[in-house]
């Protein structure tokens, strides 16, 4: 997944569905929204939710790792 960081405040998020929510995994949606400084990542089913922040940094390690992994699998 790309990310282009987003300007602006939290309420100005620019939000990502994952490639890997198509139509066939309508229930299991993963929205991220980049910053500078921080990572955004929500469900979308549930918009006003619960949301996990992380340093870009440990993204991009958290995106390597899955990369490598047979997601799909599960």
């Amino acid at each position: 997944m790309t990310l282009k960081p987003s300007a602006g405040d939290v309420s100005e998020l620019e939000w990502t569905k994952s490639s890997y929510s198509g139509d066939s995994n309508s229930n299991e949606c993963l929205e991220v929204a980049a910053c500078q400084d921080t990572i955004h990542i929500r469900d979308s089913k549930n918009p006003d939710g619960p949301q996990l922040h992380l340093q870009p940094a440990a993204w991009a390690d958290f995106v390597a790792y899955a990369a490598d992994q047979d997601c799909r699998a599960v």
